[in-house]
């Protein structure tokens, strides 16, 4: 997560750059050339790719090729299911979220490219310094479910204000809050790693990676749709607002209706018409966010029943004393840092 974060520091300013001086072919050229070099270097260098000695043991059979057999895990722990639940709650309005952020900031709210690709720099590096410096720190003071839990808060306040504020300045303040919501996440993952059975890890985290992946589809499509209610269009890029400061002067609603007759007098007499009232949206600019926020907060309410050192059960057995816990902690976090 943090190294996907260091990602998103240079990549925006980089694009921007080659576009204005090179033109938009010149970036997905680029972007082609570096996905293609991507795939080589995985096909040809990376151990999992390379060609083995298959035994008798490793043939694959249907049921280890069941795409739904690690969904069926969840039903058969609580802790397992709890913890699903927490990641689709928490993950589905992250993934919509950033599927069009940074085009909503830039049609709606007014950013200009070089105010997005600062934006996202700004949010990639506070993500960085939050996965590994203030992760290890709250970790060590609070534990790994209080993490989870002020992971979550983060999340929903910066949703909360995504959703309401009407303010340029708005804007980048949530940012720093959303860098901080990047949390979550990795605690849920160190979560499982630390108090699950050896044996059982993978397959906890199987469960958690997949919960992950099924958001990816359907948090976009999520928040694609309630921008469509909502009539908030985010295809056409016309003029860009000016100003700052300001409430957000070039909103992408359709015109409303027009009026409708409710009665038709007599000749001579006043035609009689009542407006249909339009959505107001200066109360809710941004209504995804705000149905995000909803779901975040049934996250926290499942992390309420989250113990924070589960009894045994069929894949959490470990019970570790506060000292082990510890020791598993740093150790996992010195680890994480040394892959990013």
């Amino acid at each position: 997560s943090a190294t996907f974060a260091a990602s998103l520091v240079t990549s925006p300013a980089l694009g921007a750059w080659i576009s204005d001086d090179y033109g938009d072919g010149a970036v997905v050229l680029l972007a082609t050339i570096i996905a293609a070099v991507d795939v080589l270097f995985i096909v040809f260098r990376v151990p999992e790719s390379l060609p083995v000695k298959r035994l008798a043991s490793d043939v694959i059979s249907w049921e280890s090729a069941d795409p739904f057999a690690t969904l069926r895990l969840v039903w058969e722990d609580r802790l397992v299911l709890q913890l699903a639940v927490i990641v689709f709650l928490s993950y589905l309005p992250e993934s919509g979220q950033f599927s069009c952020f940074f085009v909503y900031l830039k049609l709606v709210v007014g950013f200009s490219p070089e105010a997005v690709a600062a934006f996202i720099g700004l949010v990639g590096i506070l993500s960085v310094v939050a996965q590994t410096g203030v992760l290890q720190v709250l970790t060590t003071y609070f534990g790994m479910k209080h993490v989870i839990t002020l992971g979550l808060v983060f999340q929903l306040v910066q949703l909360t204000w995504y959703g309401l504020g009407t303010q340029y300045w708005m804007m980048w303040a949530a940012g720093v809050l959303a860098a901080m919501s990047s949390i979550t996440y990795p605690s849920i993952s160190a979560f499982v790693s630390i108090l699950s059975d050896k044996d059982k890890q993978g397959t906890v985290q199987g469960v958690v990676t997949g919960i992950r992946g099924l958001c990816q589809g359907f948090g976009p499509a999520l928040f694609g749709f309630i921008f469509y209610l909502f009539d908030v269009d985010l295809n056409v890029d016309g003029e860009a607002p000016g100003g700052h400061a300001v409430q957000f002067p070039v909103v992408r609603i359709r015109p409303a209706q027009p009026q409708e007759k409710i009665l038709t007098p007599t000749r001579n007499d006043t035609l009689w018409v009542a407006e249909r009232p339009a959505f107001t949206w200066q109360l809710i600019p941004g209504p995804p966010f705000l149905a995000g926020a909803l779901l975040v907060l049934l996250a926290l309410m499942f992390n309420s029943a989250l113990p924070t050192s589960p009894g045994p059960s069929k894949y959490f057995r470990r019970s570790p004393t506060h000292s082990r816990q510890s020791s598993d902690t740093a150790r996992l976090l010195h680890t994480d840092n040394g892959h990013c």
